[in-house]
């Protein structure tokens, strides 16, 4: 006796569904954000300053929403631009302390050494702190970039060290873009005028002895 194998209208549709499987479209790969930086700085073929004095560059400190990677945005008409908000695919290449410090390095060194804190006996100490790194609307179709640096010069002493001047820049560049892309180029040009009034800054302060 032999024994016919039937098929319902039920288990051929699901043979169906599994055979035209193959022939979906696949869903897109996650897309990477666009890694970016303040570019390769001001190109030149001069050689590094060695006339002014020596000045020792400590690490540039800043508060926790500025020490990971996102590109920030502040929205001034929504919410005051009290709440800092990432965009989804737009990323540093490292923290903006360390972006903003790498900026001032260069700048500085065009206009006397530059070294590391802790490295040799620099009679100028710098302390800096970045307070403000953002992309910020005041309207939905206006932006600017803003940066504001707290800056404490002090003369190293044998105990303890000696105050020489403390001042805050804050700059902001509008934005030509309503982007991340538009921020970052906001955000590095007024991080290149932030180190040039630092840089002024510097050369006006009382010899440190």
């Amino acid at each position: 006796m032999k024994f016919i194998a039937t098929r319902t209208p039920g288990v051929l549709a699901l043979i169906a569904l599994l055979a035209g499987c193959s022939g979906l479209p696949l869903p897109d790969k996650p897309t990477r954000p666009l890694i970016y930086d303040f570019g390769p700085g001001v190109q030149t073929t001069a050689p590094a300053a060695t006339g002014g004095i020596p000045v020792a560059l400590s690490p540039v400190s800043a508060p926790s929403p500025l020490e990971g990677l996102a590109v920030t945005y502040r929205l001034l008409y929504s919410d005051g631009g009290q709440q800092p908000r990432p965009y989804a695919q737009a990323r540093w290449s490292m923290s903006p302390a360390q972006l903003v410090a790498q900026r001032l390095r260069e700048t500085l060194a065009a206009q006397r050494p530059v070294v590391s804190a802790g490295e040799g006996l620099a009679r100028l100490e710098l302390h800096l702190g970045l307070e403000e790194f953002s992309h910020v609307f005041d309207t939905p179709s206006a932006s600017f970039g803003v940066v504001r640096l707290r800056a404490t010069a002090v003369a190293p002493l044998v105990r303890g060290e000696r105050l020489l001047g403390q001042r805050t820049f804050t700059v902001r560049q509008p934005a030509a873009t309503l982007d991340a892309a538009g921020g970052v180029r906001a955000l590095t040009e007024a991080t290149d005028q932030v180190a040039r009034e630092l840089s002024q800054w510097l050369a006006q302060l009382p010899a440190p002895g």
